[in-house]
């Protein structure tokens, strides 16, 4: 699991997003947050890491960290949901949602860990069901959808 850090001294001057540039899942999905979001940088934890050093690399690798301009570091899931602030349509209610239940919190935490343990398999499923460019993305996953209800009518004909 990732841990979560609360402050740093390096205070950006605009909200930051920091994520692993090596890893295809996590590009993909910045590439779609870039186009949602206004006011948010984006770098890579190998550009920026050393600017923070209250956050070993290790912990860096685990976890996207977003850093707003008070200093305040949010990890993981948080990371993104605080992101999600500075939407074109604010979403502001995912944030408040996980600091208010412990158990969005820890499903959430386990549901992150567990993506990012399996970045490509997830990524495997991305391409899947949202295709090649993170730009313009085809709801794919419709058809899979379509696809399993046409296999469970099937499967109830079947064994009616």
């Amino acid at each position: 699991m990732f841990t979560k850090f609360l402050q740093t001294q390096n205070k950006p001057s605009k909200p930051l997003m920091i994520w692993d540039g090596n890893c295809g899942f996590c590009k993909y999905w910045i590439l779609v947050w870039q186009t949602k979001t206004t006011e948010v940088d984006y770098k890579t934890l190998q550009d920026v890491a050393a600017e923070f050093p209250e956050i070993p690399l290790k912990e860096f690798k685990k976890a996207s960290r977003f850093i707003d301009t008070d200093g305040q570091i949010y990890s993981g899931p948080d990371s993104a949901f605080m992101s999600m602030w500075y939407f074109k349509t604010p979403q502001k209610h995912w944030h408040r949602w996980y600091m208010s239940s412990e158990l969005f919190q820890s499903l959430c935490d386990h549901g992150y860990n567990f993506v990012a343990k399996n970045r490509p398999l997830m990524m495997k499923i991305t391409l899947a069901f949202w295709g090649k460019n993170p730009i313009k993305r085809k709801p794919f996953w419709m058809l899979w959808l379509m696809g399993l209800v046409v296999f469970v009518i099937g499967l109830i004909g079947y064994f009616s």
